[in-house]
């Protein structure tokens, strides 16, 4: 199974919707909330390469973006074969 690494912050909409579709795909995930941990917020941005809005998500350390950037891939049908390479 793939390593899923989502970055959040607790009131975010988007990263709540993120969540939830890995969630309902019985995904295993790593969350990390940069408004608990703001010393990850540069972390992210790096890894990001720039992006700066919650959530970044990470799947073994491929940047697909945010949660819309998810549910894109979602919706080609090319979500499922990331997350079980």
């Amino acid at each position: 199974m793939s390593k899923v690494e989502l970055y959040t912050k607790g009131h975010c909409p988007y990263c709540h919707r993120a969540k939830a579709l890995l969630e309902e795909k019985g995904i295993v995930y790593e969350e990390f909330r940069i408004d608990q941990n703001p010393e990850l917020r540069d972390t992210m941005i790096t890894r990001a390469n720039g992006g700066y809005t919650v959530p970044q998500i990470f799947i073994d350390d491929l940047h697909i973006g945010g949660c819309d950037d998810m549910y894109a891939l979602e919706s080609q049908n090319k979500l499922d074969n990331l997350l079980s390479a």
